[in-house]
């Protein structure tokens, strides 16, 4: 792997209404959030940049079923942001982390070469950001531990599907 300099920990939707009290719960979050909080940890203190990315649904196109600007439920999840409380936080609109965001600029400004991707939902938001096309310039890797889905098998599923074209590695194995 890189110079830590040149990696950064990309910690995708970890908001409340993917956890148990939200409008959309997942999969094992608790968990997921505990290995999460270790990853960022290890990440920090190898200088490895953090950044949040934090889903807002697009208004124009009316409410959505969660993720909705100005409720509980599209903040990110309190631990996390204890855990990085210094991260740079990327909002976005659409699975792909890169789609319509600050993030290619961020990582940009960082020197970053090295993506470690994580979050929610393995299938979607995580899925598109390590296939995206701007990803495509980076040397990429999924933390499987460090992401939930709707179900164990979706998760299963979603990494097998990945691992053809982007390294799944444990979080311990790399940070």
């Amino acid at each position: 792997m890189a110079a830590t300099s040149q990696r950064a920990l990309i910690v995708i939707d970890l908001q409340n209404d993917y956890f148990p009290d939200g409008k959309f719960p997942l999969w094992n979050t608790e968990a997921v959030l505990g290995q999460v909080e270790s990853a960022i940890a290890r990440a920090r203190a190898q200088g490895v940049a953090v950044i949040l990315v934090q889903h807002i649904a697009d208004a124009p196109n009316g409410a959505a079923p969660f993720f909705n600007a100005g409720t509980r439920g599209v903040e990110l999840n309190p631990r996390i942001l204890a855990a990085a409380p210094d991260a740079v936080v990327v909002t976005k609109a659409q699975a792909d982390s890169f789609l319509n965001t600050t993030l290619e600029e961020k990582l940009a400004a960082l020197g970053v070469e090295e993506l470690l991707i994580c979050g929610m939902m393995t299938q979607n938001c995580v899925t598109h950001t390590a296939i995206s096309k701007a990803a495509e310039k980076y040397r990429v890797a999924v933390l499987g531990d460090c992401c939930a889905s709707v179900s164990q098998m979706i998760h299963v599923i979603a990494l097998k599907a990945l691992a053809a074209r982007v390294p799944v590695v444990e979080s311990a194995g790399v940070l």
